[in-house]
């Protein structure tokens, strides 16, 4: 299976989105960050790289999706509850658009918000029973 996943995503700043995501508790990996990208931490063995759109374009040669449209959502499984609603209020406390109230199922509790370029997080707590297979 896979061991270790870098999501890549484009900012228009990247000095804001790197603060943003510091205010949410996210740390960045210094050997994989400088002015053309930023390597966040999200797990073990998990990162999104931030990278400049004038950057991003070189990676690529398909157009970049605009803001008002989606290309994928990207779901963070969290350790509890509390752990979803901290990181939603830091980031609409960073001036993240809330895409919809806390959805509370019993099993699973999530909250999604949308970043300051228009990509869009959904934080999730699911009882660890679920996940076994």
């Amino acid at each position: 299976m896979i061991s270790t996943i870098f999501v890549n995503m484009h900012v228009s700043d990247l000095t804001k989105s790197k603060k943003f995501f510091e205010k949410l508790g996210f740390d960045f990996y210094a050997p994989f960050t400088g002015e053309n990208s930023a390597c966040m931490i999200i797990g073990k063995d998990k990162y999104v790289m931030l990278t400049p759109k004038e950057q991003f374009k070189k990676m690529i040669a398909k157009p970049l999706a605009e803001s008002s449209q989606i290309e994928m959502l990207v779901s963070l499984g969290c350790e509890s509850k509390e752990i979803v609603n901290e990181i939603a209020e830091a980031a609409f406390a960073q001036g993240a658009r809330k895409i919809s109230e806390p959805e509370d199922i019993g099993f699973m509790y999530s909250w999604s918000f949308e970043d300051l370029d228009g990509h869009i997080w959904d934080l999730f707590w699911m009882e660890p029973e679920r996940l076994k297979g």
